[in-house]
């Protein structure tokens, strides 16, 4: 059976696993989940979760609790919250890869999970977390996807969810799913990066429990987004994986999910990271171009909603990761998003524009001989295409509908050019 304990990486305090801190009491420094006493070895992992790939019911069908013995050991069956999550798809589309400049990209697209985005993976682990401690209330501050999938797992759980986001900052499919689920919603007069300050420095004294990326076990559930991949390529690990960076709450969890497992002798070598951002959005990236001897912060201005962060909550953890995996950070335009979406959209995949940064980064690294076209590349899709509805009525995204008339006529006319008929 293994075992896991709460630890401070900056100072090196040991907390107990029911803790309700998300931050070191001793020197405010951010937590990590660390395993122990893990009895299979790295064969026998795998072994027992390609097994549990043939079950029909029960909490491990689930694409985080499969792995629970490297997520969170110590939660029962009947504590688990969970839709369940995970199981995303694998996506191989020759137009996208050949746009891109590598043979056989392959997508790996999180929008699949039940409320649209990879926030599912996390949120499974934090609000199990939160009924196994015995919280009310849980809170986040958030850009949509997280408040999303924080007020469907606390409805789930019968908890009180509260948001904080920026006030007309978050894009309306993220805003409906957010209500719907009927979380509290406080709209403030800010960005993001003032929500998270807001909601860290009060929710102590108002009792709720904080469930952004800074919560440890919310990157439990996010590292289970790597072993499943491992788990769909047979266990053999790609040459690159490539996400787009935010908060860095994901880069933190792969980084974190690749170091267990080589340690675990689950894989034998780890994969290169890249870390791709906005380029109205990009501490992280210009960070990185310093040689991380710099931590930026700037005023966030991007369509990629999702990842329109200024002051990355997780950028230590990140910065390990990156050097964990000889990685690389980079930037794209807002014009090169976009046109990376509408060719994901039009190949039938679909996502929302912080996802499209993912692909368009692959295609400058490989036009800039950092990413090899032959090598195995795995790109992920943080959100669905339907989170931000709004990006597809701008001029030019999309064809728009062609008002006609109710007859033969008008519609042959109407679809004139697009070579059908006998």
């Amino acid at each position: 059976m293994s075992r896991s304990t709460l630890w401070c990486s900056a100072c090196e305090t040991e907390l107990p696993i029911k803790s309700r801190v998300t931050r070191c009491p001793k020197c405010a420094g951010l937590l990590e989940v660390r395993l122990t006493d893990v009895r299979e070895n790295g064969a026998g992992l795998r072994r027992r979760f390609d097994e549990r790939l043939k079950l029909q019911r029960g909490v491990e069908r689930s694409g985080v609790w499969r792995y629970r013995e490297v997520i969170y050991p110590a939660a029962r069956d009947d504590e688990i919250v969970s839709h369940p999550e995970g199981n995303t798809p694998l996506i191989d589309r020759a137009a996208i890869s050949d746009w891109a400049g590598v043979d056989g990209l392959l997508l790996k697209h999180e929008g699949h999970n039940p409320t649209g985005s990879f926030k599912d993976r996390g949120m499974t682990t934090g609000v199990t977390h939160a009924v196994r401690i015995g919280c009310r209330a849980i809170a986040c501050a958030s850009t949509g996807n997280t408040s999303a999938s924080l007020a469907a797992y606390g409805a789930q759980a019968g908890l009180t969810a509260v948001v904080f986001i920026p006030a007309g900052k978050v894009a309306l499919g993220k805003m409906a799913q957010t209500l719907a689920y009927g979380a509290t919603t406080l709209a403030v007069k800010g960005d993001f990066d003032t929500c998270l300050k807001l909601i860290d420095a009060a929710g102590p004294d108002l009792g709720l429990y904080l469930l952004n990326s800074i919560n440890p076990w919310r990157l439990e559930g996010q590292k289970a987004i790597v072993l499943e991949i491992l788990q769909q390529l047979a266990w053999q690990v790609p040459d690159w994986l490539v996400l787009p960076g935010g908060n860095l709450g994901n880069t933190s969890a792969f980084g974190k999910a690749l170091r267990e497992a080589l340690e675990l002798g689950i894989i034998d070598k780890v994969p290169r990271i890249a870390v791709i951002q906005a380029a109205g959005a990009s501490p992280f990236a210009q960070s990185f171009a310093e040689a991380f001897t710099t931590r930026p912060v700037v005023t966030a201005d991007t369509v990629a909603t999702a990842i329109r962060i200024g002051d990355p909550a997780s950028f230590d953890r990140a910065v390990a990761t990156i050097r964990l995996t000889n990685g690389v950070v980079s930037s794209v335009t807002d014009d090169e998003i976009l046109a990376a979406k509408r060719l994901i959209d039009r190949a039938g995949v679909g996502c929302e524009p912080a996802s499209a940064a993912s692909v368009a980064g692959v295609r400058k690294l490989v036009a800039a001989g950092t990413i090899g076209r032959g090598e195995t590349v795995v790109a992920v899709l943080t959100g669905h295409v339907l989170k931000d509805p709004e990006i597809l009525l701008r001029p030019g995204a999309t064809t728009p509908p062609i008002e006609v008339g109710a007859s033969v006529e008008e519609i042959g006319v109407a679809l004139k050019g697009l070579g059908l008929g006998g």
